[in-house]
């Protein structure tokens, strides 16, 4: 066995032209190899790259590199020289005994002449090809081994070199970080994916279920209606069909991510008209609208979006609990801010009950707002209906 710490350094002095010319193709190779490994991001990708590029490097006829688990058994395990039937017929991964242990037990290099000769080796299993000379690495990350990167059968020579084991050590390196970026990404993708799905719950919680929720009061007292005016009957009936036709349009534009006009974000006033038509359209109250053609949010689409969300999501809240006759919408440039005021005659509510009845419009509503850096207000009291007042400065130079 070589401890590395022991090994007189190989190599011709640093004034030797000849060094020179010779480390000038390894360097570049290095570098090579490590614009290329940053350049991808996909985990699996990064590690057979690694494996293929180091093998070159120090001229190995087989590398691979293994990714150890707490327990110190090999759970990931990428080669480089194996072709796929002859690592099929190999069988299991490795598990972490012999000289593979030894290199996640102690965490250092290792440069050995002869496999076989070595007290640690524990030998081959069936189908394996037969391997000599060997040298092995470990992958560090802020201090801990992640991995550990194994050559076997120098080619051109005996065995690895201390040269090599350099080389290796200097790659090795650069390999952490490059695995250590790879986990960061797909840890941040799959947070992406976790905010994707909350927003997809919340935006199907604020327009589509909401929609739905609408036809539902709407049809409450058709049974009654049936025996007391058919015909209100039947045009309630009526109603709660377009509007359910108007909810499927929804789920595909939604679906295939064509938004339509009340939630598109791209005119602010024109989709709080379009809702409020939408309100009206449903036969459930009566609804005003003012809309000051001078008051532009500037808003983005994105941000956009998110206001006529809270806009539906206000008018929901109003027909689900306050039961209105009359809601009324502005949109109002008051100096240097623009504000959007809803309001309602209907049964109102005890604002400071909200937090304790975790009231989940209201925390979409207030959240909107903040993503849009508005400020929001709810003014309401039981039997003084309800009045929500939010609170724009529109950025100077803000793209529409």
């Amino acid at each position: 066995m070589l401890d590395p710490t022991s090994m007189p350094t190989t190599g011709a002095p640093s004034g030797d032209p000849d060094a020179a010319q010779s480390a000038s193709p390894t360097l570049d190779a290095v570098d090579e190899a490590v614009r290329a490994i940053a350049g991808v991001l996909g985990i699996e990708e990064v590690l057979q790259l690694i494996v293929d590029r180091v093998r070159d490097l120090a001229a190995a006829r087989y590398a691979a590199l293994g990714i150890a688990g707490d327990q110190g058994r090999i759970e990931r395990f990428i080669t480089a020289g194996i072709d796929p039937e002859q690592r099929r017929a190999i069988g299991d991964l490795p598990r972490g005994l012999g000289l593979l242990g030894l290199i996640i037990r102690e965490g250092r290099s290792y440069r050995i002449p002869s496999i076989a000769d070595h007290p640690d080796s524990s030998g081959f299993p069936p189908n394996h090809p037969p391997m000599t000379s060997f040298l092995g690495v470990p992958i560090l990350s802020h201090g801990k081994s992640i991995g550990n990167l194994y050559l076997t059968n120098k080619q051109g020579a005996p065995e690895f070199s201390a040269a090599d084991q350099r080389l290796v050590e200097l790659f090795a390196g650069h390999a952490g970080i490059a695995i250590d970026n790879a986990r960061l990404h797909a840890q941040a993708r799959r947070a992406a994916v976790a905010d994707e799905r909350e927003r997809i719950g919340r935006d199907l919680h604020d327009g589509i279920i909401q929609s739905l929720y609408a036809v539902g009061l709407s049809l409450e007292d058709v049974p009654d209606l049936m025996s007391e005016s058919s015909e209100e009957a039947a045009t309630r009936v009526d109603a709660a069909i377009e509007s359910i036709n108007l909810t499927i349009r929804d789920i595909r534009n939604f679906i295939y991510g064509l938004r339509p006009e009340a939630v598109d974000g791209t005119e602010v006033a024109a989709g709080i008209a379009a809702l409020a038509e939408e309100l009206r359209h449903g036969g459930l109250l009566e609804v005003q609208v003012e809309l000051d053609p001078f008051a532009d949010p500037r808003l983005t689409p994105e941000l956009g979006t998110e206001l006529l969300y809270l806009v539906r999501e206000a008018l929901s809240n109003a027909v689900r609990h306050g039961r209105p006759q009359l809601v009324s919408i502005s949109l109002v440039a008051r100096g240097e801010d623009v504000i959007l005021e809803i309001a309602d005659d209907g049964a109102g509510f005890d604002p400071a009950g909200i937090a304790a009845t975790g009231h989940h419009g209201v925390a979409n509503m207030h959240a909107r707002a903040a993503v849009i850096g508005g400020r929001l207000e709810i003014r309401s009291a039981p039997g003084s209906g309800t009045q929500l007042t939010l609170t724009m400065r529109p950025a100077a130079g803000a793209a529409r």
